[in-house]
């Protein structure tokens, strides 16, 4: 046996060591890659897109019982509880034609319900956004009543 063999043997359990680490450190990469390349974003989008349908469903309800019954003289404040963020991002929800439609920065957060108003309510207008403390403003209108989505902020805190 040379002695230049029994030097090397020394280095030989810190290079499998090494090797093992790096195995390891490469295996956790593309792991971590793979779900975050397709699963995660794919998961992301589909619970976006049902807590979006879930948000605007129940602001629609909400708006729609914020509509006293028969009364004549409103003026209503109602409180509309709404999450924070969607996909971890911020969003609207606005009036288009009767139709609370939701409004995200991600296309696959998609959402929007059609209100269920008494034929006296004239007309629907506001929008929300995420951040704001929502609320739904019902009021009598010379042609009938109107309800307006808008910011407790913009009533003066009103409750």
């Amino acid at each position: 046996m040379s002695p230049d063999l029994g030097a090397d043997r020394g280095l030989t359990p810190a290079v499998g060591k090494a090797l093992e680490v790096a195995v390891v450190v490469l295996f956790v990469g593309v792991l971590t890659t793979a779900l975050y390349g397709g699963a995660v974003p794919e998961y992301r989008d589909a619970v976006g897109a049902e807590v979006g349908d879930r948000a605007v469903v129940a602001a629609a309800e909400r708006v729609e019982n914020a509509v006293p019954p028969g009364a004549s003289d409103v003026r209503t404040v109602h409180g509309v509880d709404l999450p924070r963020s969607i996909r971890g991002e911020n969003y609207g929800i606005a009036v288009e034609n009767r139709t609370l439609v939701l409004e995200h920065p991600s296309p696959a957060v998609d959402a929007s319900a059609r209100l269920a108003l008494p034929a006296r309510v004239d007309a629907v207008s506001g929008a929300w956004r995420s951040t704001d403390d929502a609320v739904v403003l019902v009021t009598d209108g010379d042609g009938g009543l109107h309800v307006e989505l808008t910011a407790r902020e913009a009533l003066g805190g009103e409750r």
